[in-house]
């Protein structure tokens, strides 16, 4: 799958989901410091699934009515970096489907995913 990973997530997930297979650019890489508008917009461009640990793209998504191939929201404050790495790689790997298109929030304890309104 293809990913666009917000400068807010930790690179330790970044560098998972790359060697999980997953196509993924890291906005600390590439233009950290970019407006939220502009990082949803090269995901758009890209194709590519939003990661993201800013509660920003709610917003934007479903208050602005802003499209994206899908966005998955990581709330896993106060928990290992291990332990954050292997919940993202998991849900990613058990929900990849419906994360795509969709608005997902992922905490230790679940994943919620509403679709978006097309």
């Amino acid at each position: 799958m293809k990913f666009l990973a917000d400068e807010s997530v930790d690179y330790q997930i970044v560098d998972r989901l790359r060697q999980d297979g997953h196509e993924i650019w890291y906005v600390a890489e590439m233009e950290p410091g970019i407006s939220d508008d502009a990082v949803l917009d090269e995901a758009n461009k890209k194709m590519a699934i939003l990661l993201t640990s800013d509660k920003d793209f709610g917003e934007l998504v479903f208050r602005q009515g802003r499209i994206s191939w899908g966005v998955l929201l990581i709330r896993l404050a106060g928990i290992s970096q291990a332990s954050k790495v292997k919940i993202v790689a998991n849900a990613i790997r058990k929900h990849s489907k419906e994360i795509k298109q969709g608005f997902a929030v992922l905490t230790p304890a679940a994943i919620r995913i509403r679709r978006q309104k097309v």
